[in-house]
């Protein structure tokens, strides 16, 4: 039998409590947050994180990752010691994530969320480590947990001080496609999760913000 808790829709969600506890500035400033707050159809919860954790992110994104018709929150999650980790919350708090990465100071940048292959399952795409490893990395959120998918390395989706994250997914008529930079930011990459592998293929020249705008638009790049 559902609870009222269970019944509850998520409406919109924010970071807050600003903290520079964690000092590593990856985007353009030392301020990290330390609360999530999620507001659904009957209120506000709020989601108060132990000192030695942050939220290390942008925005918190909500995505229906279970297939229920309401949306997921999810959020890059930093522990001091072991670094990023990308986690979806519901009303209730936290209900499933990927590992940590492994070491303090290191990050994980989302790429989006999308049935990638068609298969009825939602994925969710982040570059682990965009700044060093540069590796896009699919999971999927199947019984409760988020489990790998497929890993491609040479792509990137953001810079340090930047205070946006590029790129993202976008649908032209042939199916998602992960929109991302190459590694060394020369060309907009888009990238398709094919039979459990991941593929990639330059679509034009990468230039600025204005070009992964475009190529989200499904427009032409030079």
């Amino acid at each position: 039998m559902a609870t009222s808790a269970c019944a509850e829709t998520i409406v919109s969600a924010d970071y807050a409590a600003p903290t520079d506890r964690y000092a590593h500035g990856i985007l353009g400033d030392a301020i990290e947050w330390g609360a999530l707050e999620i507001t659904t159809d009957t209120g506000t919860r709020r989601f108060v994180l132990s000192g030695d954790r942050v939220f290390e992110d942008v925005a918190p994104r909500l995505a229906d990752i279970d297939g229920d018709g309401s949306p997921e929150v999810i959020v890059v999650e930093t522990l001091a010691s072991a670094g990023a980790q990308l986690a979806i919350y519901d009303e209730t708090g936290k209900i499933a994530a990927t590992p940590h990465i492994g070491r303090t100071n290191r990050w994980l940048a989302p790429v989006g969320v999308a049935d990638l292959d068609g298969d009825g399952a939602i994925e969710i795409a982040y570059i682990d480590r965009p700044h060093l490893a540069r590796i896009l990395r699919v999971w999927r959120y199947r019984d409760d947990a988020l489990v790998p998918v497929a890993d491609l390395p040479g792509l990137t989706n953001h810079r340090i001080g930047e205070r946006d994250i590029g790129g993202g997914i976008r649908d032209c008529g042939a199916g998602p496609e992960m929109i991302t930079a190459n590694a060394d930011w020369t060309d907009v990459m888009a990238t398709r999760l094919i039979d459990g592998q991941l593929t990639t293929r330059s679509i034009g020249a990468h230039i600025d913000r204005e070009s992964f705008a475009t190529a989200l638009a499904c427009g032409p790049l030079p």
